[in-house]
């Protein structure tokens, strides 16, 4: 009997804070999580905001527009953290300059009672600025960059906030990574990397065949170009050539 392949579960974090620096005293005011499986976006997401018990630097509120104000009934960490830690634990968190989300959130821990926990035994971390930086190395690299370098469309995107950040960044990995991962392997991989091989039946039905109008292949080579001017080469336009 064969074992359904490992599931790869991922979870894309960000946060925002009352200002830079947790070693003095600022604080988590908001969380945001979205979950990839192998590589697909679920429907599954953690996303709070928290009271800090201090005032929000005003630089603070200019990125983020969250107010202390807005904050007066919101729970705090302590009330929370058992919940984020379930919700990230085992999984690969996924974070745009890891060092200062995670800094953050084991400052939230250590001011906890009872034994210090971490989020790095908790769960594994990849810092998607580390990467860009390797994979484009003396470019601009901010979310905001990279949306632009892989055509992601932010513009609804005003103000800062962890879950809507959480959702550009999953975006953004996904292409910067690779891409996801095909709609016919039922977002399952094998143990050895391999993609699932997907058989049709010998007796199916012909597959009827649609061609495009012209407004429809004007719109792909547009799509086309724009992949190209973001990337610097298109493999289907050299197939069209």
């Amino acid at each position: 009997m064969s074992s359904r392949p490992r599931q790869i579960r991922q979870v894309v974090l960000d946060t925002e804070t009352t200002g830079i620096n947790p070693k003095e005293g600022h604080k988590i005011i908001e969380i945001g999580c979205v979950e990839l499986i192998n590589r697909r976006l679920t429907r599954n997401h953690f996303h709070v905001y928290l009271n800090p018990d201090r005032e929000i630097d005003a630089g603070a509120i200019e990125v983020h527009g969250i107010t202390n104000e807005f904050l007066k009934d919101k729970l705090r960490f302590a009330n929370v953290v058992e919940d984020f830690m379930d919700f990230t634990r085992g999984a690969e968190l996924i974070i745009h300059n890891a060092p200062f989300d995670v800094g953050f959130l084991n400052h939230e821990l250590s001011l906890l009672p009872g034994e210090t926990r971490s989020v790095e035994s908790n769960s594994t971390v990849f810092d998607t600025l580390a990467y860009a930086r390797k994979k484009h190395p003396g470019a601009r690299n901010s979310l905001d960059a990279l949306c632009k370098r892989y055509g992601i469309d932010n513009s609804h995107r005003e103000l800062h906030g962890a879950l809507l950040d959480a959702e550009i960044l999953a975006d953004v990995y996904l292409l910067m990574t690779g891409g996801q991962s095909s709609l016919l392997d039922d977002a399952d991989h094998l143990a050895g990397g391999e993609q699932a091989i997907v058989r049709l039946s010998a007796d199916r039905p012909r597959l009827k065949v649609i061609a495009c109008n012209d407004e429809e292949r004007q719109a792909h080579e547009q799509r086309l170009a724009k992949i190209a001017k973001v990337s610097g080469n298109c493999l289907w336009q050299q197939l069209g050539s």
